[in-house]
């Protein structure tokens, strides 16, 4: 069983945003070369077998998988969202400003899949608003099968987790996740699915 499967590397995590405030006094503000949520994805052709639809009660929110970045984490997201490991999962750990997490199916951020932790994938690629990322402990070589979608600019994260997706339409849906480290009440995953999969 995976043990605080990135909850106290996370918990790190928002610990170094607190102290790197920006100069509005928000945690994780996007500078201005940055604002655009698909920066890194817009050069890429559409492609529907690297297209995750990810179903919340609110509506539909399109990640563009990233291959060419991190091609053993979107292999094991693949697979997950096959297996419908996703579907029905909690978001255990939402911090207003830094990033929403999921991805485990014991709802604590303890838990993971049946399938081995992963080798980091670390790239210069910047965690911009609508960055997902994969989860991990302080062990870089710990990420498994939960993730974060990041609300602002987590410049603390860049470098040092890695990138495997982007949103590309529904970030405001995103937004309006339940907060909570956990939530009182917990939004879910109705479901994940491919773009390019029969539904």
């Amino acid at each position: 069983m995976q043990t605080m499967r990135c909850l106290a590397a996370l918990a790190l995590a928002l610990a170094i945003a607190a102290c790197s405030t920006s100069s509005s006094g928000q945690i994780g503000a996007v500078p201005a070369q940055m604002t655009n949520p698909i920066t890194s994805t817009a050069a890429l052709p559409a492609d529907p077998s690297n297209t995750l639809i990810l179903e919340l009660k609110t509506g539909k929110v399109t990640i563009r998988l990233r291959p060419d970045l991190a091609p053993k984490h979107v292999e094991r997201v693949k697979q997950l969202v096959a297996d419908h490991f996703y579907d029905g999962l909690k978001f255990h750990r939402v911090i207003p400003g830094f990033m929403a997490q999921t991805g485990d199916p014991l709802g604590t951020g303890q838990g993971g899949s049946k399938y081995p932790d992963l080798p980091a994938e670390f790239t210069a690629t910047p965690f911009v608003r609508g960055t997902v990322g994969a989860a991990r402990t302080n062990d870089p070589n710990s990420a498994n099968s939960q993730f974060f979608i990041c609300f602002g600019y987590a410049t603390q994260l860049d470098g040092s987790y890695t990138v495997w997706g982007q949103v590309t339409d529904g970030m405001l849906l995103v937004d309006k996740i339940a907060p909570g480290e956990p939530p009182p009440k917990p939004d879910v995953i109705v479901k994940m699915y491919l773009a390019s999969a029969p539904r």
